[in-house]
Formats: structure tokens, sequence, C-alpha cells
């Protein structure tokens, strides 16, 4: 089975409630229709429903079984404006601005306190507003995880290597959003990717820690900062399958990784590779995509206390599909 269908096959077992805000995309109404067909997730479109309703009925799509709700004149606008303030107290956030966030046209910050609150699971974002508009959101509203200062990503690699991995597929991280992360934050990545190999391919996680180092062939600052996070994430999560420092082969191949590294329960075998940079993990996710023929699935978005993931803007209305099915399964917890 593909890896989407397994992932679209638990979010139809445990429907959760997933936010779209971008309601004046048609290709979140059109996302928004196919969701609710398959059974995938309950889905809530942020507008105005005449509008919203509108410009479905001119596309032919169907919105019965879709939720619309107006931030502007929610009657949970002013629970979400208190808890904003809240939230935002040691920066000063007047009631005002608050309110003007929470009914801004991207609707972003609406759906937020929706998935904080708890009336959504989940936020799915992005066709039309930038990323750094996304996660500023997301951060200011749902948080970060406990034990997580350190928001995401990671791609799922399906390769066509049934060796690599787990069946040929194998979590990158983080290749969209940290450009220069310190050691705590590289644990943080490595940590948060080991726990989402495990809810998504129900197998624990063998994390590689990569560099251009293999144990010691090298002696660089580079490869100190990511021994020290190695040492880091092992007291976040003392459980964890994790080895370094590690090059590529050394963590992919078998009889590399027994050269390399003898002895160790990661090398040859890892089915989570954590960068030590974003300059690598883009690179690197890039060329295996394009050059090997794998097909990647992402960025989802980790770190956060509650799943909110960001889209390409150039994003399909199945890339849509897909991204809300996984927020779907992440809400599951």
């Amino acid at each position: 089975m593909h890896l989407m269908d397994a992932i679209k096959e638990k979010a139809a077992k445990k429907l959760q409630t997933v936010v779209l805000p971008e309601s004046y995309d048609e290709r979140m109404l059109f996302a928004a229709q196919k969701i609710v067909e398959q059974g995938l997730a309950k889905i809530i479109i942020l507008g105005d429903a005449d509008t919203v309703q509108t410009a479905a009925r001119e596309k032919g799509i169907n919105l019965s079984g879709v939720e619309i709700e107006n931030p502007a004149t929610s009657p949970r606008l002013p629970g979400y404006i208190d808890a904003l303030v809240e939230l935002r107290k040691s920066k000063g956030l007047s009631r005002q601005d608050a309110e003007k966030l929470l009914t801004d046209s991207d609707n972003l910050y609406f759906a937020g306190m929706m998935v904080r609150q708890g009336d959504a699971g989940g936020e799915v974002a992005g066709a039309t507003s930038t990323t750094g508009n996304v996660l500023k959101a997301a951060f200011q509203t749902v948080g970060t995880a406990p034990g997580i200062k350190t928001v995401s990503s990671y791609f799922f690699m399906i390769t066509k290597t049934p060796s690599f991995g787990e069946n040929g597929i194998v979590l990158f991280a983080d290749c969209a959003v940290n450009p220069n992360p310190d050691a705590q934050a590289l644990a943080e990545i490595a940590v948060a990717t080991a726990r989402n190999c495990k809810s998504f391919l129900d197998v624990d996680a063998r994390v590689a820690m990569l560099s251009f180092s293999t144990k010691g062939s090298a002696s660089h600052a580079d490869v100190d900062k990511v021994l020290a996070a190695i040492e880091i994430a092992k007291k976040i999560d003392p459980t964890l399958q994790i080895d370094g420092e590690l090059q590529a082969d050394a963590a992919l191949l078998p009889k590399v990784g027994e050269k390399k590294a003898p002895g160790s329960q990661v090398a040859g075998k890892a089915n989570v590779l954590i960068f030590p940079d974003l300059d690598a993990g883009n690179i690197g996710y890039k060329l295996v995509e394009r050059v090997a023929g794998a097909e990647a699935i992402g960025p989802v978005i980790q770190g956060l206390a509650k799943p909110v993931n960001d889209l390409s803007r150039g994003c399909s209305v199945d890339d849509i599909v897909n991204v809300v099915a996984i927020t779907a399964v992440q809400a599951q917890g």
C-alpha cells in the first residue's frame, strides 16, 4: 500500500476536524468537497457563507457537509479575543488589536485560535498565504509542544530502493524552516521527527545525525554541533535510537555503516535523517527527489502543540487533500 493510502486510511478511522482558513482560494473549496466525499476529515472553511457558497456554485463545487464560519460574526470571537489578549499580554496586545488580528482577511489567527481552543483538531493553510505568515500566526496562537521550542519540518521521502529506511521510506528533516539550527534546536528536530516516524509508519525511529564526518573522521565546529545535539536529544528522550555523526552513506548502507560505525544500532539502517542545516536539508531532499526519482511528501510542520501545516502556493487540489489527511492523523495524537 502506498504511504498516502495508508495515511488516508488512518485519517478515515477517526474523523478529526480540520480548519481551512483560505476560503478565497478555489483550490481549497475543491479540496473541501473531495475530503468530505472521501471521509478523511470534518472540514470548517472560514469566510462569509454567502460569498463562499456563491463561489462554490459558480465552479460546480458541492460544499454540503462542509461547515462555513465567518470570523467577524462568529459567536466564538469574544472568547478568542479574551484568550489571545491573555496569550500575548507580555507583548501588550490590546483587545482592539486582537480583534483586528482575528478578523483579518487571511483568517490565519482565527484558525489558529480554533486549533488552540480545541474547536478544530488541526489547520491547513498556505495556498495563498506565505509560509512566514502561516507559521507566525501558528506560533502566536497554537504555540510549541511541551519541551520543544523549535518549529521545524520534515519530508516523507518515498524512494525506489526498498532496502532504505522502512520499505524505501525515509524521513528527512529539517528541509524547509530552520536555516542554521544550534545544537538544542537540532536535538529538538531529531526528537520531533522520531515521534512522527512512530506515529505515521508504526515503527521505532532509527535517527542518523548527518555530517560530512563519520565518528571523528573529521574535526570541525560543525561536527561538534552535531555531537552536542545527540547528547541533548538523549536527555529529551532517553529511549531514542540515535547515532552520529554519520555521513549519508554510513547512515543508509549496511556495509558502509558496519565499516565506518561498527556496533551502531542506526548506521546502515536509518529511517530518519537529520541534516545539520537548511542548506544540506533542502539541497538533499531536492536531489533525492529529482535525481533519484523519489516522491517527496511534505513539508510537514512539527514542533507545534497542535498540528498546523503549510502548503506550497503552487499546490494542487490533491496536494491539499493529502496534507489535510496528514494533519488529521497528527491530530489523533
